[in-house]
C-alpha cells in the first residue's frame, strides 16, 4: 500500500458508534528540479530566497480556537523569483505559560492533510506537549489546500478503485495497464505544472521557511509514517536546525517502490495474522473453531468470490469488486483498536453483504457522501512517482506483481497494483533512492511498532541506523505508529525528548499493553 498512514480513529469509533451508517471523512519525459544544497546554521539562504524566510504570517481565526494562514513559497526553488505557490498552515496556542516554540506535525500518505490532522491535536500529542508547544499543522505542497495535484473526478476515481488489481487473463492485464496509463495522463492533463515540484525534498524546504516564519531558531517537529520520510529529508538538508525530532513508524529511504510494496505486504500478512489470533478470542470471530491456516484459506475464498460476483451493496449503485473488499479487510490493520470493525464486515462479507467493507475502503480512499474524494489519491501517486525510483516497463511491474502474489496470497496482488501508474508517469524521479545520513545534526528519535503492517519495523531500525544521531525506540505492539496509541512508556519517552531534548537510552524498549 502506498500510503503509509491514515487517521483510523474515525473508523473504530465513528463507524461503531454509529452502527456503520456513514463513512468518515477522510510534460513527458519532464525532469524533476534536483535536491538544494544542504542549508545548516553556519550556511544562511540563498539571497533569492531570504524574503522568503523573512515573511510574516498573517493568522486569522478559523475555528475551535485555531489560527490559520498561508506561507509563501517559490514552486521551483530552482527559480525563486518565479511562480509562487501558497502553503495552507494552522495553529493552536501552546496552553501554559512557559512556551518553547512549535511543534509541527505531518500524519503521512503522503498526501496527508496537516491541517486536518493538526485540528485533531488533543488525541494528537498529550497535554504536556500541548503545555509547551504551539501545534502548528500544513499541508504539503501538492495536497489539499496548498496547490493541490488534480488527476482524476469522483467517477474515475470509484472506477479505478473497482478495477481489477489481479489479472487472470491477458484481456484483464491489458485493462489494468489501461486503467493505471490513464490515471498518468489525466494527472499530466490537470496538473502539469506542479508534478516535477511535489516530491519530498521540496516539501523539506518549505518546512524550513515554516519555521523560519515561526519565528524558531530549530525544528520540532513529530512526523508519523510518511512524515518519518520527510523529517530525514528535512534533517539531510537542513542538520544544523534540528531541534527535536520523533519519526514514528519509518520509512527506509533507501528503498525502491517495489521494494516498499513488497514489504508492506508481509507487514499486513503479519497484521492479519494477529488479527485472527485476536479473533479467536472473542465471541463475534466469523472464523470460530479455525485454525489461522484455514481463516486465511477462506478469506482468499472470499475473495476470489468477489472477483467473479461482487458483494452485494445496501449503501448505493457501486459494484463491490474483489479489490474493494480486499482493501476493506486491509485498512483496519492499521489499527488495532478497527479489529473490532474488521470483525463484522467480515463477518457480513461472508453472508454476501460487502457494505461495510465498502465503507471502509471509501475511508481509505478519502471518499466523501456526496462521491467526491479529497486529493490525498492524487498527491499520493504524484508525491510517491517522484519520490522513488521504479520498474521503466509494464512487463516488469507484472513480474514483481507475481512475485508478491508468490508471498502473499491474500494481499500481495492488490497493494503491488497501486504502484503502476508510475510506469506511466509523466515525471521523472527526483533521485535516486538512498539512506538519509543527517551528518551533525542532534539526537533524532525514531519508534517502531513490532508489528506495524504499514511501515514493519525493520524500516524504523534501518532509518535510525543511517541517520548519525539517530536514536531508536522500539515498542512491543500492533498497528501503524506507536505515540498516543495506548503505551503510556512510549508516550512518556516521547514527550520527555520533545520537551527537554533527552532520547531514550539506546536498545529502549517498550512492553506490550
Amino acid at each position: 500500500m502506498r500510503r503509509t498512514t491514515l487517521m483510523i480513529t474515525p473508523l473504530a469509533a465513528g463507524l461503531l458508534a454509529t452502527g456503520f451508517t456513514a463513512p468518515a471523512q477522510q510534460p513527458a519525459g519532464t525532469t524533476a528540479g534536483t535536491p538544494s544544497a544542504q542549508i545548516t546554521a553556519d550556511r544562511p539562504p540563498a539571497d533569492a530566497l531570504q524574503s522568503y524566510y523573512r515573511q510574516k504570517l498573517d493568522w486569522t481565526a478559523c475555528g475551535g480556537g485555531f489560527e490559520c494562514a498561508k506561507l509563501t513559497v517559490p514552486l521551483d526553488y530552482d527559480k525563486p523569483d518565479g511562480e509562487r505557490i501558497k502553503i495552507s498552515v494552522i495553529r493552536l496556542a501552546a496552553t501554559g505559560g512557559e512556551r518553547i516554540g512549535s511543534v509541527v506535525l505531518n500524519p503521512g500518505g503522503p498526501g496527508g492533510s496537516g491541517v486536518e490532522y493538526a485540528r485533531s491535536a488533543a488525541d494528537v500529542v498529550s497535554p504536556g506537549v500541548r503545555a509547551r508547544f504551539d501545534v502548528v499543522g500544513f499541508d504539503p505542497r501538492g495536497v489539499g489546500g496548498s496547490a493541490p495535484v488534480r488527476c482524476l473526478t469522483g467517477p474515475q476515481l470509484d472506477a479505478y478503485i473497482a478495477a481489477d488489481a489481479t489479472p487472470d487473463t491477458p484481456a484483464e492485464a491489458k485493462a489494468l495497464r489501461q486503467t493505471s496509463r490513464s490515471v498518468a495522463r489525466e494527472c499530466r492533463r490537470r496538473s502539469a505544472r506542479l508534478l516535477p515540484h511535489v516530491g519530498t525534498a521540496d516539501a523539506a524546504r518549505d518546512m524550513d521557511v515554516l519555521r523560519a516564519a515561526l519565528g524558531d531558531a530549530g525544528l520540532t517537529y513529530l512526523g508519523k509514517s510518511y512524515g518519518t520520510y520527510l523529517g530525514a529529508m528535512y534533517a539531510d538538508l537542513f542538520p544544523g536546525k534540528v531541534r527535536a525530532l520523533v519519526l514514528d513508524g519509518a520509512l527506509d529511504p533507501s528503498l525502491s517502490l517495489i521494494e516498499i510494496g513488497e514489504a508492506q505486504i508481509l507487514g499486513f500478512e503479519k497484521a492479519y495474522t494477529a488479527f485472527l489470533r485476536d479473533c479467536f478470542t472473542t465471541e463475534d470471530c466469523p472464523f470460530a473453531g479455525r485454525t489461522v491456516a484455514r481463516a486465511r484459506a477462506e478469506t482468499a475464498a472470499l475473495l476470489r468470490g468477489a472477483d467473479r460476483t461482487p458483494l452485494r451493496n445496501t449503501q448505493d449503485s457501486r459494484e463491490i469488486t474483489e479489490s474493494i473488499a480486499a482493501f476493506g479487510i486491509l485498512t483496519p490493520l492499521y489499527d488495532r483498536e478497527a479489529w473490532p470493525v474488521l470483525r463484522k464486515a467480515l463477518a457480513a462479507a461472508f453472508a454476501g453483504d460487502g457494505t461495510i467493507l465498502l465503507r471502509i475502503s471509501d475511508i481509505y480512499y478519502g471518499r466523501k457522501a456526496d462521491g467526491t474524494y479529497s486529493n490525498q489519491n492524487d498527491a499520493n501517486t504524484a508525491i510517491n512517482c517522484l519520490d522513488h525510483s521504479y520498474p521503466g516497463t509494464a512487463a516488469a511491474y507484472a513480474r514483481a506483481a507475481r512475485r508478491a502474489a508468490s508471498r502473499s496470497s491474500l494481499f500481495g496482488g492488490y497493494i503491488s497494483a497501486e504502484s503502476t501508474p508510475c510506469v506511466y508517469w509523466p515525471v521523472k524521479p527526483a533521485a535516486a533512492d538512498r539512506p538519509l545520513r543527517a551528518e551533525g545534526a542532534a539526537p533524532i528519535m525514531v519508534v517502531g511498532t513490532l508489528r506495524d503492517p504499514a511501515t514493519p519495523y525493520g524500516w524504523s531500525a534501518a532509518l535510525a541506523s543511517q541517520l548519525s544521531s539517530g536514536v531508536l525506540l522500539s515498542y512491543d505492539g500492533d498497528g501503524h505508529t506507536a505515540y498516543r496509541m495506548g503505551s503510556s512508556c512510549v508516550d512518556r519517552l516521547v514527550d520527555r525528548y520533545l520537551i527537554g531534548g533527552t532520547p531514550p537510552a539506546a536498545g529502549t524498549r517498550c512492553p506490550k499493553v
